[in-house]
């Protein structure tokens, strides 16, 4: 799972900050947004507006802040109008960057994404320069005090996760997105708390940053991801055990 686990894993040692806070629900919002102008406003019957709600309640987004983001979405609260766009390029040490924006305005993301990635090290791509690398798969994160590896296993294997990880002091499962939703509710039934789920691009090949570079690279994608048209970041580097603890003190 490469720069999907890694990253995971600093982001979960970092502290939030109010800021950082306001600027996640701004997207979140965005997500539920578009999954309702797209599908309707009934999660019950749009999937993908359900995940956008799961995705906000588990950052602690107050419920009238989300019934309003679907009443954008439905037209019933104005309209509001985004579009996606997907960037691709490289970072220090030539790993791939796959960058998922929403945004109102392509004219102003477009550049600014370039200037992030020339400013930190890395460089805009062509359209699939890199995302032929990548395959979409569910992954889901438990803690490894929620549960053993053994019980994680046998739910993995009869509900169609096809791996599992143990990645410092959690469990990460992967799974095609067509067993996402059975396996987060086999967990859910076992009364394991699921510390993230998400339909995710996991790389095929990774390339291991060592040093200034992993530094570099870590701040790149920190930079992204503070832009606000910004939704996932997703790349394919590896860093070593002492460079994840060094940088996550």
């Amino acid at each position: 799972m490469a720069g999907h686990s890694h990253w995971a894993r600093i982001k979960r040692a970092k502290s939030v900050t109010d800021a950082r806070r306001g600027r996640l629900w701004s997207k979140l919002a965005r997500a539920v947004i578009v999954a309702a102008r797209s599908g309707g406003g009934d999660p019950e019957a749009n999937l993908s507006l359900r995940y956008a709600i799961d995705a906000a309640k588990a950052e602690n987004m107050p419920k009238d802040t989300i019934d309003r983001a679907i009443k954008k979405g439905t037209g019933e609260l104005g309209s509001v109008s985004y579009e996606e766009l997907v960037y691709e390029g490289y970072g220090p040490g030539g790993a791939a960057i796959l960058c998922r924006t929403l945004t109102d305005n392509r004219n102003r993301t477009a550049p600014e994404i370039k200037r992030i990635l020339e400013g930190r090290g890395g460089k805009l791509g062509s359209s699939n320069c890199v995302a032929w690398m990548f395959s979409q798969r569910g992954v889901i994160v438990v803690a490894q005090t929620e549960t053993d590896e053994d019980t994680l296993t046998n739910i993995a294997l009869e509900h169609g996760a096809d791996d599992l990880e143990s990645a410092g002091d959690a469990f990460e499962l992967s799974c095609d997105p067509d067993a996402f939703e059975a396996l987060r509710q086999a967990l859910a039934d076992a009364n394991i708390k699921i510390e993230s789920a998400e339909i995710s691009m996991l790389p095929s090949s990774t390339v291991t940053l060592k040093g200034q570079q992993a530094e570099r690279m870590l701040k790149l994608i920190e930079t992204l991801e503070d832009h606000d048209d910004v939704q996932q970041v997703y790349s394919n580097f590896e860093i070593s055990e002492a460079d994840l603890a060094r940088l996550t003190e």
